[in-house]
């Protein structure tokens, strides 16, 4: 056996489709086993894959058991003579196993080899060739050194952007997407260190590499199309969370003899997870302050309207007036979903402002000694909500003009049906912004449709550019994968590709979802998890105060007392999943949708499946349809 291919899928069943097809038009006379080791992945896998691809040797695990674990069962099974870590996210061009293969014949220092890899937009992937994260890398990639100079060998080992990407290199460490092994000494190592559930694996096992005096190599003259992110989708916060801890642990494994170096990286650390979260969250922060800068300049000129002074009050009422008017209104906002949703609405905020006037009123009838001017205060939420509404609808309209709601526009490259089939199914889907410009054709056929006809296949980065097009969808089958990636590689626009080897739904869905860019999980905004947390310590609070007594008399009372303080400290939910896995951004709940349906009689499959729709379509409104549910199963 030349070569055995090891893959771990974890909900990416259509990837994995392209995936092994790609591999099955790369294998160019070698002999090759895939082996795919499935983290019991929910959406189907099994019953897609298995029909598919009856040559493929799975593995079907019980539990998601991490990156490390689950490639550790393939290797110890690969009976290649190398062995491909390859992620379910990715496309290999048809020259790149042979050209791999044939370099590790001839290069029996090299432990280990990685390829160029792009990504679907075809920009090089910096995370395919690294340095190791010392004391001095781990600093300058921490505190942005290597991005402020990224020509310098000195500041910029991490990504190593020094280097020339269309040079064959011998690096430091290259990515666990794609590491061509001799099989050998990857079983000699041991495997991937399984302490790693996720991230950092790829760069422990390289350091292992090094330790055992062989090379670990860069070669520019292969690649594949990564989506990154694909195989490992989850909620933004773990895998923040997941990295960090993956890179603090490589550092206490190699550099542990410094304790205050430890102590150092880790304040790093720590503060990089705080300003992403920080990033991630800049646009409602951003409409926070303004809005708090609004309400607070129109109470000075409804003060200076009425009263002819911007400080027209009471020496006493200041600054309390100030705070007072703002943590109303921000409490108002953010409880009626305007901020952390990732969408701003003109409603919400009228809505808001009639509160903030109803409650400052009430306010004024009741405290004799803050009872100014009603007409004053009816002038400051009338200016606020101009300002506010307009700051919005400029907001709205930079958003759908140059934004992530601004149309996107798309070019279907093809000569047959299979052009109609993803037009049909992009029109079916409830996509707003997708703008089908018209049909780039890549065979000379007489093949027709209503929409324009833009030129050859040939030319298509032109057209593309010309067109201001920002992705373009390749349904014709027989268009070599190699050439697309070379394409895509000499590209001097940021133009996403998407490769469909055959059409059908599943394709058909994963592709809209990619143009429009959603997760697979809807992760928690700030507000949910607020209502949710301030909802579990007061029903903890009742329940392990009131209700102690009375729960002492019953049968398992030691159970109800431990579930209820577990919600209490947050480990646990009122409602949540049936069980939390290390991919599950939400908590274990007292009630699912798995409980209320009787989990004795519910396969785990049934389970799992229920956990991954809840995790999916999370809404407070999810929570009261299955608290009522278990009401009534309760008191029936």
């Amino acid at each position: 056996m030349d070569l055995s291919i090891v893959i771990v899928n974890y909900n990416v069943k259509d990837y994995l489709a392209d995936c092994i097809n790609s591999i099955k038009q790369s294998v160019q006379g070698l002999s090759v086993e895939i082996i795919v080791v499935d983290n019991n992945s929910v959406d189907g896998s099994k019953d897609f894959l298995s029909p598919l691809f009856p040559d493929v040797i799975f593995i079907w695990l019980e539990e998601n058991i991490g990156f490390s674990k689950a490639n550790n069962i393939a290797i110890n099974e690969a009976k290649g003579k190398y062995i491909l870590i390859l992620n379910p996210d990715t496309i290999v061009a048809e020259d790149t196993l042979l050209k791999m293969f044939q370099y590790m014949e001839n290069n029996k220092d090299v432990g280990v080899a990685g390829c160029k890899v792009l990504n679907p937009d075809g920009s090089f992937q910096l995370a395919c060739r690294r340095g190791f994260p010392t004391p001095w890398v781990s600093f300058c990639r921490l505190f942005g050194l290597q991005k402020l100079f990224p020509k310098s060998k000195l500041f910029a080992r991490y990504n190593m952007t020094y280097l020339d990407e269309n040079k064959t290199t011998e690096v430091d460490a290259i990515s666990g997407c794609f590491m061509f092994w001799n099989a050998n000494l990857l079983k000699e190592i041991g495997g991937f260190d399984e302490r790693y559930f996720m991230y950092g694996e790829d760069l422990d096992i390289c350091k292992q590499v090094i330790l055992n005096n062989k090379k670990v190599m860069y070669l520019h003259n292969c690649s594949i199309i990564h989506y990154k992110g694909e195989s490992t989708k989850r909620s933004d916060i773990i895998k923040i969370n997941q990295m960090y801890k993956a890179a603090e642990q490589f550092i206490r494994k190699y550099y542990s003899h410094s304790i205050m170096l430890i102590l150092f990286l880790k304040i790093g650390i720590t503060l990089i997870k705080a300003l992403s979260k920080l990033y991630k969250n800049i646009k409602p922060i951003l409409l926070i302050i303004t809005d708090i800068i609004a309400i607070n300049f129109s109470l000075l000129l409804g003060t200076y309207i009425v009263m002819g002074n911007i400080l027209g009050f009471p020496s006493y009422a200041y600054p309390k007036v100030f705070f007072i008017i703002s943590v109303i209104f921000f409490v108002l906002q953010f409880l009626n979903g305007e901020y952390f949703e990732n969408k701003i609405s003109l409603p919400k905020n009228i809505l808001s402002l009639l509160l903030t006037f109803f409650i400052l009123s009430s306010i004024i009838y009741f405290v004799p000694e803050y009872r100014f001017s009603r007409g004053m205060l009816l002038i400051t939420i009338g200016l606020t909500g101009l300002i506010t509404s307009f700051n919005r609808l400029l907001t709205i309209l930079y958003e759908k003009t140059i934004g992530d709601s601004s149309d996107r526009n798309i070019i279907i490259a093809g000569y047959d049906n299979k052009i109609d089939a993803i037009i049909d199914a992009i029109h079916k889907s409830d996509t707003k912004n997708i703008h089908i410009i018209g049909i780039v054709h890549t065979r000379n056929t007489n093949y027709k449709t209503s929409l324009p006809q833009l030129g050859q296949f040939n030319n298509i980065n032109n057209i593309a550019n010309k067109n201001k097009a920002d992705e373009v969808i390749i349904t014709d089958t027989n268009i070599p994968k190699k050439d697309i990636m070379i394409l895509m590689a000499t590209s001097n626009f940021k133009i996403k590709y998407h490769i469909i080897p055959e059409y059908d739904e599943v394709i058909s869905a994963r592709i809209i979802s990619n143009l429009n860019e959603q997760l697979e999980y809807k992760s928690l905004s700030l507000r949910y998890r607020f209502i949710k947390r301030t909802t579990d310590i007061i029903i903890a609070s009742i329940n392990l105060s009131i209700m102690l007594p009375i729960k002492l008399l019953r049968r398992n009372s030691s159970l109800h007392i431990k579930n209820w303080a577990n919600v209490f400290t947050g480990r646990k939910t009122i409602i949540g999943t049936f069980k939390t896995t290390p991919n599950s951004h939400q908590k274990e709940g007292i009630i699912s949708l798995a409980s209320i349906n009787n989990t004795q009689s519910l396969s785990e499959d049934a389970v799992n499946n229920l956990n991954y729709y809840y995790q999916k379509n999370y809404s407070l409104s999810l929570d009261f349809d299955i608290l009522l549910r278990h009401i009534i199963r309760k008191k029936s």
